[in-house]
């Protein structure tokens, strides 16, 4: 499978949003997409998607899509629901229909074969046994099953339907289904947004075992480190190709750019030595043609460009405390949080230090966000207590701010925050978290979800507080913004506490680390890089026994001797072609030996006898094999043997 587009571009009326794609796909490839907020990565799925009609671009060439084959292109945007009133299992499972029709077929041959025991049945009862296992059936139910749970959904919600669903849960179901139904291309349009760790883990091994091609778009560096060979960025609307993981691109590109300043550099200073040359000699009639031979050299120079400069617009801060806080910043004992007096999520124990930063990880639902509302005040703890440090100072970030509303500008809604501060010190704050020139004239309801974000954290880093209580932080960032973020509370001297799903962001910054299970949660003094080495160091759960009893019948049920008749059926055909070619070869080596000019050859004569000795030798097991088997198929033709095999019914 091959596909491939070569000077592509995508233009929206007079605003061009790709102006030079080249792009292409190769069988078994994992590709990467990335590039800054709105750069048009989405758009790309698209194209290959055919939902966008390509122009030529500003490349050379002329434009063209070329695809080997006929692939199948899977994407999230094209599965839909025909029917809310279906159960969520049903839905699921529409993606096996073939191996399902398959296994109908199969049931119905078996009870044939009761009063049909000719050739023709038993041959075609075999036939879809092996492509009932080719097809993967004794594997697709523990596929489905295992997806299902890992995505969060419990037993109760397989027999719910469609509709009793939310729209985030109709998006993850949507992903199950385009998961399971290994399209030759698949495309995952930021795959991890609102998984926890856990499922974004498993997705991960989900994808390396994938067989197909895939394309990826996601702003998870963790995620691309594990899943993916091949990265495309998209900078100023021109598509590069690196090869490699996401940690792989980013030292390319550093490199290259690198080599091509210092190339443009050298070829710059070697042109200016040269005009100096020129500029001396041209008008010497003893130097003349030595000054043409250098103006020659300089015009059959292929000019090595500057490189463009990254594209690294984003937010900035100088941000450190106000003021210093005592030592210890937090102490909770026995603090209980949740919502249930009988059945709090956590109780825990830990204590803060002064510069210390706290990640809070765990399976969506199980309490962190809890906990951070505790921690704020917005909450009551169930039972226990905790305490703030002298001269604490908290900031709180909480997912909401994404979604503030206001009829207000910009300006007047940092304003309202900080009243005492002159235009220009205000335009200046906002200036550093990119809202320049007229932008402070929008209205707050007018912003992205990226913006709504930075506009929180200008005015949250603007108090400069000691401690700085971060609740999933990074979403709507592109990776320059989540590499910003980092920079900034890496430097911050004060306390941090935060939640994230971005494994890279807490690997980064957190040396402390309260993980959230089912069954609570647990403080832990080491960072994330510890905490997955401890956790691949665990014994790995075995299977239950009624799992394995399970899957043992399953293959049973599907195993018979009927089976194993035409296997063995066919092995003797290929065995008999297998000898034949081995036969007629050895034949005509030993009469090639005969030839005088042959036979004179010593090298040629070693070579034929090499051949001979191991056409014998194979012709020697082929022919042991053969009769293993013919008198095996011999002793199935017997009556006693038919009626164990079931095709032989005795009448009463």
């Amino acid at each position: 499978m091959f596909y491939q587009i070569v000077n592509g571009s995508v233009s929206y009326g007079a605003d061009t949003v790709l102006e030079e794609i080249n792009f292409e796909i190769r069988e078994k490839e994992k590709i990467a997409i990335v590039g800054r907020n709105g750069c048009g990565k989405t758009t790309l799925l698209r194209v290959l998607t055919n939902q966008i009609t390509l122009s030529e671009g500003t490349g050379e060439g002329k434009l063209a899509v070329t695809k080997s084959g006929n692939p199948v292109v899977g994407y999230l945007e094209q599965i839909a629901f025909t029917d809310n009133t279906v159960r969520m299992i049903d839905e699921i499972k529409k993606v096996y229909q073939t191996l399902l029709d398959l296994e109908q077929k199969i049931s119905q041959t078996a009870e044939k074969l009761h009063t049909d025991s000719s050739k023709e049945t038993v041959a075609a009862y075999s036939d879809m046994m092996d492509r009932f296992e080719f097809l993967g059936g004794y594997s697709y139910k523990k596929e489905y099953e295992t997806a299902i749970k890992k995505f969060g959904f419990t037993e109760e919600d397989k027999q719910k339907p469609l509709s009793d669903f939310s729209g985030g849960q109709r998006t993850k179901i949507a992903l199950i289904k385009l998961l399971l139904s290994k399209p030759d291309i698949l495309l995952l349009d930021e795959p991890t947004n609102h998984l926890d760790v856990q499922t974004v883990e498993w997705l991960e091994e989900y994808l390396k075992n994938y067989k197909k091609s895939m394309v990826i778009v996601s702003h998870d560096r963790m995620f691309l480190d594990k899943t993916v060979n091949v990265v495309y960025e998209i900078e100023y609307g021109v598509t590069t190709r690196y090869p490699g993981n996401f940690t792989d691109f980013t030292r390319r590109k550093r490199e290259n750019y690198e080599k091509q300043l210092k190339d443009h550099e050298a070829q710059r200073k070697e042109i200016e030595r040269l005009n100096r040359i020129v500029e001396r000699f041209k008008y010497k009639p003893t130097k003349a043609s030595m000054a043409f031979s250098k103006m020659k050299q300089i015009e059959h120079m292929q000019i090595i460009d500057a490189p463009n400069k990254y594209d690294l617009k984003t937010f900035h801060a100088d941000f450190q405390p106000k003021e210093e806080s005592v030592k210890t910043v937090l102490q909770a004992t026995k603090l209980a949080v949740g919502y249930q007096p009988e059945q709090p999520l956590a109780t825990l124990d830990f204590e803060l230090f002064r510069g210390q930063k706290l990640a809070i990880i765990g399976a969506n639902g199980t309490g962190k966000s809890t906990l951070l509302k505790t921690l704020t005040g917005k909450l009551s703890p169930l039972s226990g207590s905790y305490a703030y440090g002298l001269r604490v100072q908290p900031g709180y970030f909480d997912q909401q701010m994404a979604q503030i509303t206001s009829n207000k500008t910009l300006l007047d809604y940092f304003w309202d925050e900080f009243p005492g501060l002159s235009q220009t010190e205000a335009r200046k704050a906002l200036g550093a978290f990119q809202f320049t020139g007229d932008d402070v004239f929008k209205t707050v309801d007018n912003l992205s979800g990226g913006e709504k974000v930075r506009l929180a954290l200008c005015r949250i880093f603007k108090r400069r507080p000691n401690l700085l209580i971060l609740d999933e932080p990074t979403n709507h960032m592109d990776i320059v913004g989540k590499e910003t973020l980092e920079n900034i509370l890496a430097a911050y001297e004060g306390t941090l506490i935060f939640v994230s799903h971005d494994r890279y962001f807490v690997n980064k910054l957190a040396d402390r680390l309260i993980v959230f299970e089912e069954n609570g949660a647990t403080f832990l003094p080491y960072g994330y890089t510890e905490y997955e080495e401890k956790k691949k160091s665990a014994v790995q759960p075995q299977p239950t026994a009624s799992e394995k009893k399970t899957e043992k019948q399953l293959k049973k049920s599907f195993t018979t001797p009927l089976k194993e008749k035409g296997k063995k059926e066919r092995r003797i055909a290929k065995l008999e072609k297998d000898i034949a070619a081995w036969e007629e070869e050895t034949a005509a080596l030993t009469k090639e030996l005969e030839k005088p000019e042959i036979f004179s050859d010593h090298i040629r004569v070693a070579e034929i006898q090499q051949t001979i000795e191991k056409n014998e030798a194979l012709l020697t097991a082929a022919m042991d094999e053969w009769e293993t088997l013919s008198t095996e198929l011999e002793e199935f033709g017997k009556p006693e043997q038919q009626k164990r095999a079931g095709l032989i019914h005795e009448n009463n």
